[in-house]
């Protein structure tokens, strides 16, 4: 999950179309900082920990609990307006939202379990109590998806292949040709499909991340989103998780230390 946590804190300072869209950018501006992305990010891995092997209901009123408990911890970290609402107790159930706070907060199950059948069924899981829209669950099942076969071996080509052949995202430009009209959109369908763009034209960790954060627009979320495939397919230089592990709170590295005790 560091690779999440980084896209999102890196991505932090240029969301709302404050980059340059360009590369040259510093990793750490003034004013990086996690976000609503973190917390939830770490608030799904902690349901997912307490409750490996329980029945789909039971993790499903987990993430409930969990995401509600730390969404009270950090009450400011950003969230959208219905996510927000669904947090206070505003909207009850879930709200077929499409957002991509479905793919930014899917992170843990992509390195929880053993295949990719049940890869697929924690995403859905993880997207279904808030966003059990379509798209908001196809955007988390492809970011699941994605972070299991890098993590597993599997090529850029092969992830590529997969996920244009399951969920029909449209893969085939590259980063150049939507970087000029890509503009700040929160939705599933127009954000994952350019942040596993941003991982397959990366050459490195580092190179993802400065790939995804020049398209600008949403890029925390766009960038945590990159980052997390990233990591399982390159790994996290040490200087970078010395970073992130700096720049969060103790009770979310207590949730990462657990979380890396058990990915596998």
């Amino acid at each position: 999950m560091y690779g999440a946590i980084l896209g999102d804190i890196i991505g932090s300072p240029y969301e709302f179309n404050k980059g340059d869209k360009n590369k040259d950018f510093t990793f750490f501006e003034k004013g990086a900082a996690f976000t609503d992305d973190s917390v939830m990010t770490i608030a799904v891995a902690d349901a997912f920990i307490n409750t490996l092997g329980q029945s789909d209901d039971s993790i499903k009123d987990a993430l409930v609990y969990s995401m509600k408990h730390w969404g009270k911890k950090y009450p400011d970290a950003g969230y959208g307006d219905n996510f927000g609402a669904w947090l206070s107790g505003g909207i009850t159930g879930p709200y077929n939202s499409c957002g991509n706070g479905s793919a930014m907060r899917v992170s843990s199950c992509g390195w929880l379990y053993d295949t990719l059948e049940e890869t697929l069924h924690a995403a859905e899981i993880s997207s279904v109590v808030t966003h059990n829209h379509p798209e908001g669950i196809k955007g988390a099942q492809a970011t699941a998806a994605a972070i299991f076969m890098a993590r597993t071996g599997s090529t850029k080509e092969e992830i590529k292949n997969y996920i244009v052949t399951t969920f029909g995202y449209d893969l085939s430009r590259t980063i150049d040709e939507i970087r000029p009209a890509y503009d700040h959109v929160e939705t599933c369908q127009e954000t994952v499909p350019e942040a596993i763009t941003a991982f397959l034209e990366g050459e490195d960790f580092e190179d993802v991340i400065r790939t995804a954060v020049s398209l600008s627009g949403d890029c925390d979320t766009l960038t945590c989103i990159a980052g997390s495939i990233a990591e399982a397919f390159y790994g996290v230089p040490d200087w970078l998780k010395t970073e992130c592990i700096n720049r969060i709170d103790p009770e979310m590295i207590e949730v990462l230390e657990r979380f890396d005790k058990l990915r596998k």
